[in-house]
C-alpha cells in the first residue's frame, strides 16, 4: 500500500492536522510556522504528574455527552513508562520534518530535517539533517554525514520505491552548475550513493510502480529523462513535455508541445502520447489537449475540440488505442467539472453550478466512464476548491459528504450503495439535541472545516478495520463552526454513532482497528498526555507520556494499521526560547500481550439494520457480506498476520440496485426515474468503432452491484449496436455520414421500408437522417462543459491508493498539470 500523511504548506501545526494522499511514498510532513515558535516561548516547563489533565480546559458548546474513561492501574503505568521512548532533536532548528518509513515491516524510519525555501535565498553553505531509526522510531542516529550534510529540497521530500529503495534531491544553484545532485540508497539509507545529474530536476523523480531500477524525471528544461539502473546513468527520451505518466507494465503517457510556450497547455495545443519500448518510438493519441491523467487501466484527457466551443472530455479504457467522449449533462463555460473519485467500475464526477455558488450536481458514470447519471444535488465545493467527499474505506460502498442546502446551511449525507441513494446521518445514541432544534442529526466535518483550521484532522478509516470510523462532528440541524467539534466513532460504517470525545483532536487507528490512539488539540496549550481504547472508542485509559509537556503536531504510525506503537511528534520550548522537535513514541505491545483467538472474534454481517425489508437485511450492491471482526470486549491482539475475511451470499435484485440511467433523474420522494428533457428513450452515440442504439427504460445497475434475479429491467440493458466510425486519433470524432441501410432489425427501419415501398421513400430518407442528426446534435450538445482536473482520488480495493490532482500529482507521483480556469474570465 502507497500511503502518505502531510500538513500543506503555511500551516498552524497547533491547529491543522494531516491529510492523506499517497503521493509517492509513506511520508509524514510536520511543519512549524514563526507563529508556533512564538506561542511557545516565555512557557514555564512542567513536571511529570500521574494526573489526567491534558491542559487548560475549555468550554463546550455542543450537546453534552458522556465519555467514557478507565483509570489506568499503576501496573499499566509502569509497563507504559518502560516501552515510551522519547527524543529531542537538539539543536535543529528546522521549520519542517519529514518523516518516512522505508520498506514493509523493517522498522526503518528516515527523518529529514529541512526548511520550506531554497538555501540560496536566505543563506549560504546550510545543510539539512537526516536521522535514521531502525526501532520504529524508538531512537535516531544522526546520519546527515552520508549525505555530505548537503542542503535538501524539502518539496522533493525523501521519495521511496519499492523494496527498500531511497532517493533525496539536493538544492544547487541553478546557475554555474550542469546538474543537479541526487542521493540513492537501496538498503534503506543505510548507505548513500552521490550521482551527478546531466539536467536539472522539476519535479521529484517518479519511479515505476513495480520495478524501482526504472525512474523517470522531468527537467527544468522540459526534458524527459529516463534511467534504466536506479539513476546511474540518464537517457533524455523527449523535448518539451509538460507531463508524464507510467502506464500499464512499460507503457508511458506524456504530453508536450511543439511550440515551446508556457502558454500551450492553457490554449489547450498539447499532444498525448504513449511510448510501449521505453521511449524508443511513440505513438500520438490525441492533439489539442490541455491536460490528461493515469488511473489504473483508465486514460483521460480533455480537448477544446472547437476554438469557440469549451473543452470536453475523453476516456480509454485500453491505453489510448480507442477513447469515447462522456456524455454529461450541459454546463455552461462557468462552470468545471471534477473527479472526486473512481475505479474500474465507476467514476463519481461533480459539476459546478455557474458562478461563486460553491455547490455543483454529482453524478456517477457506467463501468465505460461515459454515461453519467445524477447522484447528488447541491453537492459542496468550497472557495478553495476543496469537497468534503470521502471514501469510507472501512466498509464496502460507503461515501461521506456534504451538500450546502437551500437555506444556506451545511448538512452532510452518506450513501451506503456507491452515490445510488444519499440520507442525513443518524443521531447518535448518547447525544440529545436541545428541544427547539427540528432536525437531530450528525454532520461531519470534512476537508473545508480543517482548511478553516475548524478541526485538525478529517474522517479516518482503515480496510482492515471493518466498520470503523472516527470523525469530528456537530450534532443539530446543520454543520456549525461556532462549536468546538467532538469526536465521534462509527461501529457499522456509519448507520450508527456515538459521541466518544469531547474537543478536536489527532487520531490514529493502530493493530487492525484493535486500539485506537488519540491526543487532543490544544489552541493555546501543551499536551502530555495519550488516550488510548480497545473496545473502538466505547471507553478511554489516559497514559501522562511525557514530563514536560509540548505544542502537538500530529500522530505518526507506521502505514498499513499493522503496528501497535504510534509517535506523538511536536516541538517544545528551550531556555533560550527557541523551539526544539521532540518525538515520543509510544509502544502498546507489552501492555496488550495476549495473541487474539477463535473466542475472540465474531460473525458481523455488514449493512444489517433494522429499517427497511427484513428479507433483505444486509443486502447492499447485489451480496450480503459477513466479516469475520475482533468482539469489542475482547483485549487482545490481532498482530501483523491478520487478515480480513468474509463470506459472501448474492441477493435478488430491487429498485434499489439500479441508479437512473443518463437523461433521467429520481423525481422528488419517490423512487421513480423521469426523463430531463423529450420523451423519446432512444439514444444514439458512437463508442469505440461502434454505434450503440440504447433503449433504455431509465434505469441501469448499480456499477459493482452483483445482485440476482428479482426485478429486472428489460429495456435497461438492451442495445442495437452497429459499426460506425474510427478511432480518432489526431483530433476529435468526425461526424459519420448515415450509412445506406442494408439490413432491417428495429421497427424504425421496418417502418422506413414500408414508406419507400409505398412510393414515399426519398422523403422518409431525409427524414430520418434529419431526425438521427438532430438526436446526435443534442447528444453531443449535452456534453460539451469545461472540464477542470482537481481532488481527483481513486481508491483500488487491492493496493488502496489514492490520487490527488488538487495537487497536480498523478497515482505514482508524476505531475498532471490542471486545466487553467483563465479563459472563464475572457
Amino acid at each position: 500500500m502507497i500511503w502518505r500523511l502531510v500538513v500543506l504548506g503555511g500551516v498552524y501545526v497547533l491547529f491543522l492536522g494531516a491529510e492523506g494522499s499517497s503521493r509517492g511514498g509513506r511520508t509524514v510532513t510536520f511543519s512549524r510556522t514563526p507563529q508556533d515558535e512564538s506561542q511557545g516561548q516565555g512557557r514555564a516547563r512542567q513536571r511529570r504528574d500521574t494526573s489526567s489533565s491534558s491542559g487548560t480546559p475549555r468550554p463546550f458548546h455542543g450537546p453534552p455527552f458522556t465519555s467514557c474513561r478507565t483509570p489506568l492501574t499503576p501496573d499499566e503505568h509502569r509497563v507504559l513508562d518502560d516501552n515510551t521512548k522519547e527524543t529531542g532533536f537538539n539543536g535543529d532548528d528546522g521549520s519542517h520534518v519529514i518523516l518516512t518509513w522505508v520498506g514493509d515491516g523493517t522498522g526503518v524510519v528516515l527523518v529529514l530535517s529541512t526548511f520550506s525555501a531554497p538555501i540560496d535565498s536566505f543563506m549560504t553553505g546550510g545543510s539539512s539533517r537526516l536521522y535514521r531509526s531502525t526501532d520504529y522510531a524508538k531512537s535516531f542516529l544522526d546520519i546527515s554525514h552520508r549525505i555530505n550534510h548537503t542542503f535538501i529540497r524539502e518539496e522533493f521530500e525523501v521519495s521511496v520505491g519499492p523494496g527498500s529503495s531511497v532517493i533525496l534531491t539536493a538544492d544547487i544553484p541553478v546557475v554555474d552548475h550542469p546538474g543537479g545532485i541526487i542521493f540513492t540508497s537501496t538498503d534503506a539509507g543505510a548507505t548513500f550513493k552521490f550521482i551527478q545529474l546531466p539536467f536539472h530536476l522539476a519535479q521529484r523523480i517518479t519511479y515505476h510502480f513495480l520495478n524501482p531500477d526504472y525512474l523517470v524525471a522531468l527537467s527544468i528544461d522540459g526534458g524527459l529523462w529516463l534511467s534504466l539502473d536506479f539513476g546511474a546513468k540518464w537517457t533524455k527520451v523527449h523535448d518539451g513535455v509538460h507531463s508524464f505518466s507510467w502506464g500499464a507494465g512499460i507503457d508511458m503517457f506524456l504530453s508536450f508541445s511543439r511550440e515551446d510556450t508556457v502558454e500551450t497547455d492553457e490554449r489547450g495545443d498539447l499532444v498525448l502520447k504513449r511510448t510501449t519500448d521505453l521511449g524508443k518510438t511513440f505513438t500520438t493519441i490525441h492533439e489539442n489537449i490541455f491536460s490528461f491523467g493515469y488511473i489504473g487501466a483508465l486514460v483521460f484527457f480533455s480537448v477544446m475540440e472547437d476554438p469557440r466551443s469549451p473543452r470536453v472530455m475523453y476516456f480509454s479504457s485500453d491505453q489510448g488505442e480507442t477513447f469515447s467522449r462522456a456524455l454529461l449533462p450541459s454546463a455552461s463555460t462557468e462552470q468545471f467539472y471534477s473527479i472526486l473519485d473512481g475505479d474500474v467500475d465507476m467514476l463519481f464526477m461533480h459539476v459546478d453550478n455557474p458562478g461563486d455558488t460553491f455547490f455543483g450536481t454529482m453524478y456517477t458514470s457506467d463501468d465505460r466512464g461515459i454515461l453519467f447519471s445524477k447522484s447528488l444535488e447541491r453537492h459542496l465545493f468550497d472557495g478553495h476548491r476543496k469537497s468534503d467527499f470521502t471514501n469510507i474505506t472501512s466498509l464496502r460502498g460507503v461515501y461521506l459528504t456534504n451538500k450546502l442546502d437551500k437555506d444556506g446551511r451545511i448538512r452532510s449525507v452518506i450513501s451506503f450503495n456507491r452515490g445510488g441513494m444519499w440520507r442525513q446521518l443518524n443521531k447518535p445514541e448518547n447525544v440529545e439535541c436541545e428541544d427547539q432544534v427540528k432536525n437531530c442529526n450528525l454532520h461531519i466535518h470534512g476537508e473545508h472545516s480543517r482548511k478553516n483550521r475548524i478541526v485538525p484532522m478529517v474522517a479516518l478509516s482503515e480496510p482492515t478495520a471493518i466498520g470503523l470510523v472516527i470523525a469530528h462532528g456537530t450534532v443539530g440541524d446543520s454543520l456549525s463552526s461556532s462549536q468546538h467539534p467532538d469526536v465521534f466513532v462509527s461501529s457499522d460504517g456509519g448507520y450508527n454513532w456515538r459521541g466518544t470525545l469531547r474537543g478536536p483532536h489527532h487520531y490514529s487507528i493502530l493493530d487492525s482497528g484493535g486500539l485506537i490512539v488519540a491526543v487532543e488539540t490544544q489552541r493555546e496549550g501543551q499536551v502530555k498526555t495519550i488516550k488510548f481504547s480497545t473496545d473502538e472508542g466505547q471507553c478511554w485509559k489516559l497514559y501522562n507520556f511525557t514530563e514536560q509537556p509540548f505544542f502537538v503536531a500530529g500522530l505518526a504510525s507506521e502505514p498499513g494499521t499493522k503496528v501497535m506503537n504510534v509517535s506523538v511528534w511536536g516541538f517544545r520550548p528551550e531556555e533560550d526560547g527557541q523551539p526544539m522537535w521532540v518525538v515520543v513514541t509510544i509502544d502498546f505491545q507489552s501492555l496488550i500481550t495476549r495473541e487474539c483467538n477463535d473466542q475472540d472474534y465474531e460473525e458481523w454481517l455488514a449493512h444489517a439494520t433494522d429499517e427497511g425489508d427484513l428479507k433483505r437485511k444486509g443486502c447492499l450492491l447485489g451480496v450480503k457480506e459477513t466479516y469475520r471482526r475482533l468482539k469489542k470486549k475482547s483485549v487482545c491482539r490481532n498482530g501483523r498476520g491478520f487478515v480480513v475475511s468474509k463470506k459472501q451470499s448474492p441477493c435478488l435484485c430491487t429498485r434499489e440496485d439500479y441508479v437512473c440511467d443518463y437523461g433521467y433523474y429520481r423525481h422528488v420522494n419517490t423512487s421513480e426515474c423521469v426523463r430531463q428533457n423529450a420523451a423519446n428513450k432512444t439514444l444514439e452515440l458512437c463508442l469505440n468503432g461502434e454505434e450503440d442504439e440504447l433503449l433504455t427504460a431509465g434505469y441501469r445497475k448499480v456499477p459493482s452491484d452483483r445482485c440476482e434475479g428479482g426485478f429486472n429491467l428489460q429495456l435497461a440493458v438492451q442495445t442495437v449496436i452497429r459499426p460506425c466510425g474510427v478511432k480518432p486519433s489526431l483530433g476529435p470524432p468526425p461526424v459519420r455520414s448515415p450509412s445506406p441501410i442494408t439490413h432491417f432489425d428495429t421497427a424504425r427501419e421496418r417502418l422506413v421500408l414500408i414508406l419507400v415501398c409505398a412510393g414515399a421513400g426519398v422523403i422518409v430518407l431525409v427524414v430520418i437522417v434529419s431526425a438521427i442528426i438532430a438526436v446526435k446534435g443534442v447528444v453531443q450538445g449535452t456534453s460539451s462543459p469545461v472540464y477542470r482536473f482537481s481532488n481527483l482520488r481513486i481508491q483500488d480495493e487491492d493496493n488502496s491508493i489514492t490520487v490527488d490532482l488538487e495537487s497536480a500529482t498523478s497515482s505514482n507521483g508524476t505531475v498532471c498539470p490542471q486545466d487553467s480556469d483563465d479563459d472563464l474570465i475572457e
